[in-house]
């Protein structure tokens, strides 16, 4: 692992598109004016343009410049020239079928191996982990894999909420985290809420922002975590 920022969303109700990270991601890219390439493709029912112009405007109020992929003319060249990768939000299934379907998988697995700074919200930190597994999207579209990034070795449920709606019979968050870790035991599972988010630096993790994040792990109970905490553990390789 090297230098990624991953967040549960970009969005915190009756504020701007991206604001609430602005900090964070300042202290994250520090000084770097070049490059940044933002990957719009887990947009579904807007437009790339839409989106790229939204987190254009958002990260000028960070302070930095920022392109998009898709108007590149050549998507592995424009990763390759990349200062750093940001992707965007959406549906994570579509997101990593275009990864895949524009051959960009292993290279952003490889800048991001050799140092380039790495930043994703929702979708764009779910592709992050192994597998786009414990994502809450609907599988709109089927990839030629499951498999994802595998910049971190552990998987992200972003947007995640302890809450069951009074009266509603369908399975909770936390039932659907079960039902993975049922199947795949020896992963584990961070449940990331709103406004919280993952930094690592090469082998430091930490968890910022606000609220209780909850860590899954096969056969044993939930155990939360606050900013600040020691959340160690989630690094530890999986078998």
């Amino acid at each position: 692992m090297s230098r990624l920022l991953l967040l549960s969303n970009s969005t915190l109700p009756g504020t701007p598109f991206l604001s609430w990270p602005a900090t964070f991601a300042r202290e994250f890219l520090g000084d770097e004016r070049g490059n940044l390439l933002f990957i719009p493709f887990a947009a579904v029912t807007f437009s790339y343009d839409e989106y790229a112009k939204s987190v254009r405007e958002a990260v000028a109020r960070w302070g930095y410049e920022i392109e998009s992929v898709h108007n590149s003319g050549n998507c592995r060249q424009a990763v390759n020239d990349a200062a750093a990768v940001v992707i965007g939000g959406g549906n994570t299934f579509a997101l990593l079928n275009q990864l895949y379907r524009h051959g960009l998988v292993g290279l952003i697995k490889e800048k991001v191996r050799w140092g380039t700074p790495f930043i994703g919200w929702s979708a764009g930190a779910n592709v992050a982990c192994p597998t786009l597994m414990t994502t809450n999207d609907m599988p709109i579209v089927m990839p030629p894999s499951f498999d994802a990034l595998n910049l971190v070795p552990f998987q992200i449920n972003p947007h995640y909420t302890g809450f069951k709606q009074p009266g509603h019979g369908g399975e909770t968050r936390r039932q659907r985290i079960d039902e993975f870790l049922t199947l795949n035991p020896t992963r584990r599972v961070i449940g990331l809420p709103e406004g919280m988010l993952l930094s690592v630096e090469e082998n430091n993790l930490a968890l910022k922002g606000s609220g209780t994040a909850v860590l899954f792990v096969h056969d044993k109970p939930p155990e939360n975590f606050s900013a600040g905490d020691d959340v160690g553990v989630l690094l530890r390789e999986t078998n």
